[in-house]
């Protein structure tokens, strides 16, 4: 796993107390095994009760799918009967234009079809629709074929089926009373119609139609006992519903209703959606394109798995709270010592050092709490007994700092003073020594080495004015000083080394001078301070020999590292000077001191 991965996943743990951490640890650790086992379990369950209603369902299917076969078989012999009978045919095509022998024809397809009906119970009835204009229609068996009879759905099927039988699905009839009693329309069930043209083995010269009405509800017997907790469906070819519970689905196309993936096999199973709640699906075809089709709920399914998972819910959370309840009175017994450790480290951080061990006990935690004791005990005696050795040390290294600074400039003055004297009697002489006791007066401060940013802008300024008076035209000075800026504290004699370096060593022409720019801001909580000349400037080897860090033996910079060094003794290590210089352009140097003041 990628380490900025790991980074992201763990960030919101870093911070977490060590309570939370091991309750959490701890936690996953003994729910994650019950969490898992439950999902494993309800998986598992749900896995085999879909593989057992799988085999139900594809064994119930299969076995109306047989029977349905069977059944469709057993009326396609029976009109393979009829279809064969020679005398049938003959009484069917005779010419019975003069004479009864109609008579005799009646009397045999009666005796023919009576037995048919009495062997057959779940055949409703016979009809052969005949295309002899000279045998009469009884109405009975042997009707008309008109054009009322092609109006019929199944005269449409068998005029394609050349020759073969045919099974059709026709909705009950309801017609009135009156077209009852004057023989117009009869009143007929749900029914399949079994139809096949009677050709005498020659498409071109049909005799009639065959028809037998088989009930619906003889074909719903094979699977009634079956649409239990679910729906099962016998549907053509085309998808059209010809038997089912629900009556009122009958020569609807189910597919309307269920859909899914069926795939082009001819049995098999998928899931799918029926009237939008999601469904278990099993289909078996026969051989004539139908199938049985069961449709279950996948709720209901999935139902005594919910229970049962309910159960195993039930008991794994109630283990679960148990194991959260020992898990968190585990991690408060371990974390407390361990916050009363962190109590004690953080008095010691305080330099508080006068701490006692909690309950005494001989483990880990024990032991490193009795150390901590002792180590406090002797950091206690350890820092009273270096504290005013280190005091001294700084008060000696201030001091030593300071007097090094003071002589060095009283000598140059002076010898400014004398050389101006030297050379005429200048009332200036009277400027410079006014200038040189305000100088005096706030650089001796009574031994102070820390002044505010104020005074040390004015004792900066007294010495400028000397130096101006030495340096007549040369020095152009410029302020960018931050009003704000007044109040805070400095080290004292920072800035002077800085414009002394500038006379020194940065002018260049001695008739245009040189340009020193004084600025003084405010940064969030830091006070930055800049002395910018456009002098000569330095090369980068020079530069490397004045920069506070250097630590080799030279004599050049030594009042600009001494100035960082105070800097630093006085407000910390994160402050000081830094120089940036550049040859033929100019110098900056950058002071940075803390609003907050001494550390």
């Amino acid at each position: 796993m990628p380490p900025v991965l790991i980074a992201m996943l763990t960030k919101p743990f870093r911070h977490m107390r060590l309570r939370n951490k091991l309750f959490a640890l701890l936690g996953l650790v003994s729910l994650g095994p019950i969490l898992l086992f439950a999902a494993y379990s309800y998986e598992t369950m749900r896995t085999e009760l879909t593989r057992q209603m799988y085999d139900s369902m594809a064994g119930t299917t299969g076995q109306v799918s047989a029977n349905l076969k069977m059944k469709l078989d057993a009326y396609s012999k029976i009109s393979s009967s009829l279809y064969l009978d020679r005398r049938l045919q003959t009484m069917l095509t005779n010419d019975y234009s003069s004479g009864t022998g109609y008579l005799e024809a009646y009397e045999y397809i009666n005796n023919t079809f009576n037995n048919v009906l009495a062997t057959n119970s779940d055949i409703a009835d016979v009809v052969i629709y005949s295309t002899n204009p000279t045998l009469p229609a009884d109405q009975v068996f042997i009707r008309r074929a008109d054009d009322a009879m092609k109006r019929h759905a199944w005269y449409q099927a068998v005029e394609k089926a050349y020759g073969s039988v045919t099974f059709t699905v026709m909705g009950e009839t309801n017609p009135s009373k009156e077209a009852v009693a004057q023989g117009i329309e009869e009143r007929k069930p749900n029914r399949i119609v079994l139809a096949r043209l009677l050709d005498n083995n020659s498409l071109n010269y049909p005799y009639g139609i065959l028809t037998l009405d088989i009930p619906e509800a003889d074909i719903f017997a094979l699977m009634e006992k079956e649409n239990v907790n679910k729906d099962v469906f016998i549907v053509g070819d085309d998808g059209t519903i010809i038997s089912g519970k629900d009556k009122s689905l009958l020569g609807r196309n189910l597919y309307e209703r269920l859909h899914g993936d069926q795939g082009e096999g001819a049995t098999g199973s998928y899931f799918g959606t029926y009237d939008g709640e999601r469904v278990y699906v099993v289909f078996s075809s026969v051989d004539n394109g139908w199938k049985t089709v069961s449709v279950v709920s996948y709720d209901s399914l999935m139902s005594n798995v919910k229970r049962a998972f309910s159960r195993l819910s039930a008991v794994g959370l109630v283990t679960g709270l148990v194991a959260i309840l020992l898990i968190y009175a585990m991690a408060r017994l371990f974390t407390k010592r361990i916050e009363r450790l962190l109590h004690m480290t953080r008095r010691i951080e305080r330099e508080d050092f006068d701490v006692r061990p909690g309950n005494p006990s001989h483990d880990e935690l024990g032991q490193l709490s009795f150390a901590m004791v002792k180590m406090a005990g002797r950091m206690k005696a350890l820092i009273n007994e270096v504290y005013k050795k280190e005091i001294s040390k700084k008060e000696a290294e201030m001091n030593m700092l300071q007097a090094q600074i003071n002589p060095h400039f009283l000598y140059n003055t002076l010898a400014s003073i004398s050389a101006l004297a030297i050379r005429s009697q200048d009332t200036r002489i009277q400027d410079m020594v006014g200038h040189l006791a305000k100088f005096y007066r706030i650089s001796l401060n009574k031994g102070k080495r820390i002044i505010t940013f104020g005074e040390e802008l004015r004792l900066t300024k007294s010495y400028i004015a000397i130096q101006q008076l030495r340096f007549q035209g040369l020095l152009h000075i410029h302020e960018q000083i931050d009003e704000a800026a007044s109040p805070y504290p400095v080290v004292k004699l920072m800035l002077q080394p800085f414009i002394e370096n500038v006379i020194n060593h940065a002018i260049w022409d001695d008739e245009a001078g040189i340009n020193i720019i004084l600025k003084a801001r405010v940064e969030d909580d830091v006070l930055v301070l800049h002395v910018i000349d456009d002098g000569m400037g330095m090369r980068p080897e020079k530069l490397a020999l004045l920069q506070p860090e250097w630590d080799g033996e030279s004599s050049s910079g030594y009042g600009i590292r001494n100035v960082d060094a105070r800097i630093k003794l006085a407000f910390g290590e994160a402050y000081g000077v830094q120089i940036y210089s550049r040859f033929g352009i100019g110098t900056t140097v950058q002071i940075r001191i803390p609003l907050s003041g001494l550390k």
